[in-house]
């Protein structure tokens, strides 16, 4: 140590001095990235919304603010995919509150490494089904009202446009809360279901887009969602880099940033 001390006093005034900025450098850099990974396990991160499986509610593009804290961590709370390294015996939640019916969620998948995004439907204990696309829990069919309908262009086509439905839903025994939802049509693949039972410690999820969604109804979707599989609540749209196209007949997608979900 001492000789690596002299052998630095030796050295040029310039090069001591270029060394004393890296290690500052280095060390303001090490403290950021602890700042960075401390908010994002334990307050908020940003996740891009790459389908259009919750539309009209979020688009291709968005940019969200999740909140970590809203009920709880688990090993899939830590950022990029460190969870995934933790044993699976560590399964488990730290909890203080659980989602409701009509909070959006984003989760990783029980069934395939991908991160979702996608709107409580049925909690433990709940009966959901679907009858001819309209949806039931517990009996009681949740309530729509049509808005409008519209014609929109899927993110991946160069050519042609979908025609939907555009309704405002309103799921029975919650907080009474609408949120808009697409339908093509209420006799798709889909559109019957059910009924079934949601398990203890378990949600039921279904995405906005009815039609378009692979969610818990769906044969490859994450199924019945453990709690511990919840990462955060969805509160906002915080930017979007969604682009109108330039076709005048087709919908234009507004008003979704800084509201709540």
């Amino acid at each position: 140590m001492a000789s690596s001390f002299r052998l630095l006093r030796r050295l040029p005034g310039w090069v001591r001095s270029n060394i004393r900025e890296a290690k500052e450098l280095t060390n303001f850099l090490a403290g950021v990235a602890a700042l960075w990974f401390v908010w994002t396990s334990a307050a908020f991160a940003i996740y891009y919304i790459p389908s259009e499986s919750m539309q009209p509610s979020l688009e291709v593009g968005d940019r969200i603010a999740v909140s970590k804290w809203a009920y709880g961590y688990s090993r899939h709370s830590l950022p990029l995919g460190l969870g995934d390294w933790l044993p699976e015996e560590w399964d488990g939640r730290l909890a203080w509150a659980d989602p409701q019916r009509g909070d959006v969620v984003v989760l990783q998948s029980p069934r395939a490494d991908i991160v979702l995004i996608k709107r409580v439907t049925g909690v433990a204990g709940d009966v959901v089904e679907l009858r001819r696309g309209r949806l039931y829990i517990n009996g009681e069919q949740a309530e729509r009202e049509l808005v409008d309908e519209r014609r929109y262009r899927e993110h991946r086509a160069r050519m042609g446009s979908v025609h939907v439905a555009h309704f405002t839903e309103t799921l029975p025994q919650g907080d009474g809360r609408p949120h808009p939802i697409y339908e093509r049509t209420d006799a798709g693949e889909l559109d019957d279901f059910g009924p079934v039972t949601v398990p203890p410690g378990h949600l039921f999820l279904m995405g906005d887009n009815r039609d378009h969604s692979v969610d818990s109804r769906h044969f490859n979707g994450p199924g019945f969602v453990p709690l511990d599989n919840v990462i955060g609540r969805a509160e906002t749209v915080l930017f979007t880099l969604k682009r109108c196209p330039d076709d005048s007949d087709l919908h234009c997608p507004t008003g979704r940033v800084w509201r709540g979900l």
